[in-house]
Order: structure tokens, then sequence, then C-alpha cells
């Protein structure tokens, strides 16, 4: 399997820009024209990518009034059915394909997660670049296994899901034939605590199934997917809203789109700085080993006069034979006359005679 997913020719994995998602989730408002200004603002923020959801109450739930289709979990939604809220939520597909064409017209991806297989079959007419799967939906193996068979890249987001559950969903998508995997780390909290988001979980998923493991954010701190990305996370998705105050099923937890930019700023400072493994002087260091010391004849020495520690010392600047072989010289004689000053060299230097030799 491959450490890096294709998006319309774009890596995304380990040593490529992170991938940053807007989820416009429900923060349409059910209103075309706000969905249209979300996505431009999704691009003016920075976002590589808008993702949306296809489906309908109907094709989630059954609309019903029996206690276990109410919520009441200590969500913002508690008090309400299922039936209810995803009604409500529910984006019309016939916006999709015109926001794909506008989001094309933008150069910023659109794709979108779809909940069962009439959302797939839709989207694949659609041709949207890659497939998500919501965690909600990574026990739904058939589903899974049918995004697998598009052979287009596949991304799982794994809240609530078990190591043995992630397994199963993984071994489904490559049963089905999908050769392009990622993996979110999500806590499917809404909004997420600071204490339960485990960021550690994305270096051990990356480990664990060989694939670019990203983050799904839930939370309001600007510091978590920064934090993310420099424990390795290659995808970060965040919901976006016009303002939290267009009140919705999702704007407490969505990013206004002045914080998602910074947001972009910080993660694209977080890549560049995370770089790679290296050492020795960087490109930008070369006129700083001045400042290293070397050693140096402090006084004035004639020809034949022993280097003893008040006549050669590490001082700056870096022109002369480094530091640790200070001991190494002391007792040697000097070829020629050397004035004060100057930078030591292995031609100024007596080899040593045999009293020194141990």
């Amino acid at each position: 399997m491959s450490c890096c997913i294709e998006i319309r020719g774009r890596r995304v994995g380990p040593g490529y820009p992170v991938y940053i998602v807007a989820d416009l989730s429900a923060n349409h408002s059910q209103n075309y024209n706000q969905a249209v200004k979300l996505l431009k603002a999704a691009k003016i923020a920075g976002a590589d990518a808008v993702k949306l959801q296809t489906y309908t109450p109907d094709t989630l739930t059954i609309p019903s009034d029996k206690d276990c289709f109410r919520i009441n979990a200590g969500t913002p939604w508690d008090g309400r059915t299922l039936y209810e809220l995803y009604q409500e939520a529910s984006m019309p597909w016939e916006w999709q394909p015109k926001l794909k064409a506008i989001a094309s017209g933008l150069n910023i991806d659109l794709f979108s997660t779809a909940f069962d297989a009439s959302a797939l079959a839709f989207l694949e007419k659609m041709d949207v670049p890659v497939h998500k799967v919501a965690s909600f939906e990574i026990v739904d193996i058939p589903l899974i296994e049918s995004m697998a068979r598009t052979s287009k890249p596949l991304i799982i987001s794994t809240g609530m899901a078990t190591l043995a559950e992630i397994k199963d969903a993984v071994q489904a998508a490559r049963k089905g034939g999908a050769k392009q995997i990622a993996l979110l780390k999500c806590t499917s909290a809404y909004p997420a605590p600071l204490e339960d988001m485990n960021l550690r979980t994305i270096s051990h998923l990356a480990e664990t199934f060989d694939v670019p493991v990203g983050l799904s954010d839930h939370t309001l701190d600007p510091d978590v997917p920064i934090a993310a990305v420099a424990l390795g996370a290659c995808i970060v998705e965040k919901h976006l809203t016009l303002s939290r105050g267009i009140r919705g099923p999702d704007s407490a937890f969505s990013l206004e789109p002045s914080e998602f930019k910074t947001m972009v700023k910080a993660l694209r400072t977080v890549e560049i700085t995370i770089g790679k493994v290296s050492y020795g002087k960087s490109a930008s260091e070369a006129g700083s080993r001045i400042f290293r010391r070397s050693l140096f004849a402090v006084k004035n020495i004639k020809a034949g006069e022993v280097f003893t520690e008040d006549n050669i010392r590490s001082i700056r600047p870096a022109c002369g034979l480094p530091p640790k072989y200070l001991n190494d010289l002391l007792g040697r004689r000097a070829t020629k006359n050397i004035a004060r000053g100057t930078p030591l060299n292995w031609e100024l230097i007596s080899a040593k005679d045999s009293s020194q030799v141990k």
C-alpha cells in the first residue's frame, strides 16, 4: 500500500503540503446563495477542498417519536428526533453538481460524504475526486466496500471506532479494491473537549495501517490542528460557517472565515518548519559559521617555539583548526614565525616528537 493518496493529481501524505478541507456540513442553512458564499469563503481562506454531505432524512432514518429516535446524549441537538435534525441539516442534492462546477471554476476540490448507496451513485455521476466515510458510517462495511469498488481514494473518519472496528473498515476497503486510503482521527463530540482529542493516536494509526492520517476537528481551539500537523497529520478537516451568529445545527463548533484563514496560515507555517531530518548548517546558517570558535595564535610565536595555553587559544571566529585539537597541539612547536591573530593550520605545527608520543 502507498503511504500517499492522490486527489486530482495532488499527492496527500507525509512530506507533502497539508490537505485542508472546509466542511460545509449544515452551515448552508438550506439557502443556496449561502452555500455559494461558503464555497467562495473557503477558497479565500486558503482551503484546498470543500466537503459536502449527501443524504436525506429518509436515507438516514425514519420519522418516529419513539425514545430511541429522540436525541438525548448531551449534544447540541438534544430533545429533537433524528428525522427532524436531518431534515434541517440536509443539503438539497440538486445543488451539489452546481456547487461542484463553481468549485472547479475557483480551482478548489469539492467532494462529499455519501451516507448510503443512492448517495454514492449520485456522487459517482458527479465524478467527485474522492469519497468520504463519516465516523458514524465506519461500521457500515457494505457501504465501504461499495465506495472502494469505485477505485477512487477513500478518506475514513474514525470517531468512536475501536482499533478492531478501524481494522474491519480498512480491510473492507482493501477487499473492495481500494488502493488509496486515508484515515482521520476524530472525536465525535460537538464541540469536542480538548482532553478527549488524544492526538498521539495519529502516529499510531499511520504506523498500524501504513496510510496517511489526518484530523477531523470539532474543537474551536486554533492550536489543535497545529498540534495535529506537528504530530504528522496530512489532512485537516474543519467546519466552516459564515458566522456563528447564523444559528444552525453545526454553527457552534464551526470556524468563521477569518478564523479559518488564520488556521490555514498557521498550518502552512508549521508544515514548512517541520521540514525534514537535517543536520549540519542550512543555507540560512552559512553566514553564522564565523561565530564559532577555532584555534588562534594570541601572541607572536617564533619558529621552534612551543605552543602553550598562553600563546594559543580557542576564540572566535571559526577560521582556524577546530577547538577539539587544542590539547593535541599543546607541547608541539611552531614550524615558522606566527603573528598574533593568525588562525592555526597544520602547516604551522610540527609533528609530535618521541617524548610526546605515549
